[in-house]
C-alpha cells in the first residue's frame, strides 16, 4: 500500500513562500487504495505534479435537502494551475446573467448575432456553418463550449460580456480567485482589454440591438511571478532556457470553480451573491449541455469517432471510451500547457447517489513548457480515470441515513437522427 503519511506535512507553493495544502485523512485512505503505477508516482510528490482535489459528498435530511461536505487533499488556492477551458465555463453563465439583464424583447440565448472588427486583430463573425439557422448565438456558443470545449465560443462570449464587466462580476459574487485576462487569439495584454462591436438581430436580420465595442479601464493585481518549468517555447516558435512565466494568465481556484457548478446545480446551496442571475429554463439548458454527448447532438454535427461521449469526462474517460448508461456527469474540463483539470457534478439514477469532485493535475516530464509535449495520454488521463473510478467506489458503497430519489430536474437530451447523412466535424480548435 502507498505510504501517504507524510502528504499533510507543510508544503512549497510554485512561488517559494511555505504555506499549509488542506489534506483530510479520508482522502488519504481512499487514494492510498488506488493500485495504479501512475498514481503511485503523483502522489508521492504532489507538488510536483501540483495535484489537487476537492471530494464533495452530498447527504440529504429526511425532507431531502442536500448537504455538503468537502474533503480535500493538497488543496492550495497558491499553487497555480493554468484552468486553461475552465474559463469558458464562467463566462457562459455570465452571458445568459447578462442576457437576462439586457431583458429586451427578442434578445435572448437564441437570438442571432454578428460581431463586428473594432480594434487592431480582431476578427468579425457574420456566421457560423455548425449551428441549425448557420447564425453564431449565445446558446449555440454554449453548446460549443462545453460539447467538446471549443475555443472559438469562449473568445465570442469573452467579448459580448468585455472584459472589465466579466471580472468584476465574479469578483462581487465572491469569486475572488478568479481573474480572465485573455482570450484565445494570441492577443496581447492591451488587444485583449478590447472587445467587439455586436449585434443582435431579428429573423429579417435587422439590428434589435446593439452593444458597442467595449475597453477595460480596470487594473488588475498580479501576484508574485508564477514562473513553471526549465524551459519553454516562446511566441515566436524559439525555444528559450527558463520556466514559462504564466503571471499574467487567467486563473482561478479549484475551490472556486467547484463553488460555481453547485451555483448551478444547486442554487439554494450556496449563498445568494454565488448565484447567477438566470431563470431557471437558462438553468436546465446549462445543465444539458455541462452533461450531454456529442454523439447525442446534431448541432454541432461532431463525429464521434472522434469526439467520443466520455472526451470531456476525464474522470470517466477509459479505453472503452464510453460512459455508463446509469451515469450522467456535469462538468467541465480545462487542458494545455500540461495542465489537467475536471470540476465535475456526478449523477448515478440507477444507484441513487451524486457527488462532485474536482481535480487538476500537471504532467509535463521533459520539463518544455508551450512545446504541445506532454504526458496527458501515458499519465494524465489515466490518473484521473483512476481518481474518478475511486471516489465513485467509495461513495457507492458509504453508508447514508437517507438515500434520496435522484432528479435533476426536466433535462430532454438530443437525439441524432441516424438518418441525417452530413458531413460530421473531426477537427475543432479546443
Amino acid at each position: 500500500m502507498l505510504n501517504l503519511v507524510g502528504f499533510g506535512l507543510i508544503l512549497i507553493t510554485s512561488h517559494g513562500s511555505i504555506a499549509q495544502p488542506k489534506t483530510d485523512s479520508l482522502m488519504l485512505r481512499i487514494l492510498s487504495c488506488i493500485k495504479n503505477t501512475n498514481a503511485e508516482k503523483i502522489l508521492k510528490d504532489p507538488l510536483e505534479y501540483r495535484f489537487q482535489i476537492i471530494y464533495t459528498q452530498i447527504d440529504r435530511d429526511k425532507k431531502g435537502a442536500p448537504h455538503f461536505t468537502n474533503y480535500y487533499f493538497n488543496v492550495d488556492p497558491e499553487l497555480y494551475f493554468n484552468p486553461a477551458s475552465m474559463v469558458k465555463m464562467p463566462l457562459a453563465f455570465l452571458s445568459l446573467e447578462k442576457l437576462n439583464e439586457i431583458n429586451l424583447s427578442g434578445v435572448d440565448k437564441y437570438t442571432s448575432m454578428e460581431f463586428d472588427s473594432s480594434y487592431e486583430r480582431q476578427v468579425a463573425m457574420k456566421r457560423d456553418s455548425t449551428s441549425q439557422n448557420e447564425k453564431p448565438s449565445i446558446s449555440h456558443f454554449i453548446r460549443r463550449a462545453f460539447l467538446i470545449s471549443e475555443n472559438d465560443p469562449y473568445n465570442r462570449m469573452y467579448q459580448f460580456l468585455g472584459q472589465q464587466s466579466a471580472n468584476r462580476k465574479l469578483v462581487k459574487k465572491g469569486y475572488s480567485s478568479t481573474r480572465i485576462t485573455r482570450q484565445f487569439m494570441g492577443y496581447t495584454d492591451e488587444q485583449n482589454r478590447h472587445t467587439n462591436g455586436i449585434r443582435f438581430l431579428d429573423d429579417s436580420g435587422k439590428t434589435i440591438y446593439y452593444q458597442q465595442p467595449a475597453y477595460n479601464n480596470d487594473s488588475f493585481s498580479f501576484p508574485a511571478s508564477i514562473l513553471v518549468g526549465d524551459a519553454h517555447i516562446d511566441r515566436n516558435d524559439q525555444f528559450v532556457k527558463g520556466p514559462f512565466d504564466f503571471t499574467k494568465h487567467n486563473n482561478i481556484s479549484l475551490n472556486d470553480m467547484r463553488l460555481m457548478i453547485q451555483a448551478i446545480v444547486f442554487p439554494q446551496s450556496v449563498s445568494a451573491k454565488q448565484r447567477f442571475n438566470i431563470s431557471e429554463d437558462d438553468r436546465l439548458f446549462l445543465l444539458k449541455y455541462l452533461s450531454q454527448y456529442p454523439s447525442e447532438t446534431s448541432y454541432p454535427f461532431y463525429d464521434s469517432t472522434f469526439f467520443y461521449n466520455s472526451y470531456v469526462k476525464f474522470f470517466f474517460q477509459d479505453s472503452t471510451h464510453q460512459m455508463p448508461s446509469n451515469i450522467r456527469v456535469f462538468n467541465k474540463v480545462g487542458w494545455a500547457y500540461g495542465f489537467l483539470t475536471d470540476v465535475s457534478y456526478v449523477l448515478d439514477g440507477e444507484n441513487n447517489i451524486d457527488y462532485m469532485l474536482s481535480a487538476t493535475v500537471y504532467v509535463n516530464s521533459d520539463g518544455v513548457v508551450n512545446d504541445s509535449k506532454y504526458d496527458e495520454q501515458t499519465v494524465g488521463f489515466p490518473f484521473l480515470n483512476a481518481i474518478g473510478k475511486a471516489i465513485y467506489e467509495y461513495d457507492l458503497n458509504r453508508n447514508r441515513t437517507y438515500r434520496p430519489n435522484i432528479k435533476i430536474g426536466d433535462i430532454s437530451y438530443d437525439k441524432r437522427d441516424a438518418t441525417d447523412m452530413r458531413l460530421q466535424i473531426k477537427v475543432a480548435d479546443n
